[in-house]
């Protein structure tokens, strides 16, 4: 069963299922890439692994603070979870503290054969990427001496939420974004597109000169990688995405899904 949506599917941003997605998403794009490579390259999965805190839409479903209910005289209802009062009469409060989680990011390295060189890094951004922390520190950091160097750099945005990564664009704004690098040039070439909007097909630069470059079309990918998933079985359409989509595309959505019988 293929999602209802032309293109990227907004309920898949969702916290509990991107990290899923993401897994498999850069799977298929390794798998897709090194069917069209000669043998002079080939396509690793790599791994980070840092600590992050809980971000804002976690704090949505478990709350960062618990107060205990305190009745007119001061006393605590709930005594077992949390001591009423201190030693000097002080009333206490049971609260969260946000506990870091530990965060495996997959993402791919296109290398030469035989030499290891890396020729192009290709990245699907995670939440954590797009919001202020260690992720985002760490990516930014990785990225910054990539464009400062002659590898190539591919980043693949599908999340709507978070800041999106610096380019210098004349204010182009669009819900999901593609960025081509290529090494020891400052003009790349974006590929914005929005909620409405089929994926674009995409090339994975090589070494200068190499014009055999692999083509990535996600567009294909998804029907497969959503029917494999079952996320038709997950997801809820008679409740709006996380995050929710503006006015205009929230209209478009609830009409596309009312015409699937999904609401």
């Amino acid at each position: 069963m293929p999602s209802p949506f032309p293109g990227m599917d907004p309920y898949l941003e969702n916290s509990s299922m991107w990290p899923d997605l993401h897994h498999r998403l850069i799977t298929a794009i390794a798998d897709e890439i090194s069917a069209q490579l000669s043998r002079n390259y080939y396509v690793a999965i790599e791994k980070r692994i840092y600590l992050s805190e809980p971000d804002e839409q976690e704090s949505f479903r478990i709350p960062d603070v618990s107060v205990l209910n305190a009745s007119d005289n001061g006393d605590v209802s709930d005594a077992s979870l949390f001591p009423a009062t201190d030693r000097e009469g002080n009333t206490a409060v049971a609260v969260r503290v946000p506990i870091p989680e530990e965060v495996h990011e997959g993402y791919l390295e296109l290398r030469e054969a035989g030499s290891n060189y890396l020729i192009t890094a290709i990245e699907v951004l995670s939440p954590t990427n797009k919001r202020p922390g260690a992720g985002r520190d760490m990516y930014e950091e990785k990225r910054m001496e990539l464009l400062g160097t002659w590898t190539n750099l591919v980043e693949i945005d599908l999340l709507r939420a978070g800041e999106p990564m610096r380019i210098i664009s004349n204010g182009i704004h669009s819900d999901y974004r593609v960025l081509v690098t290529r090494g020891g040039r400052s003009r790349a070439m974006l590929y914005p597109f929005g909620v409405r909007q089929p994926f674009p097909k995409f090339p994975v630069p090589l070494r200068r000169g190499d014009r055999n470059e692999p083509v990535v079309n996600i567009g294909m990918m998804m029907p497969d990688i959503y029917d494999r998933a079952r996320y038709y079985m997950q997801v809820n359409y008679a409740e709006n995405p996380e995050p929710p989509l503006s006015g205009a595309d929230a209209a478009w959505a609830d009409q596309l899904l009312r015409g699937k019988a999904l609401r």
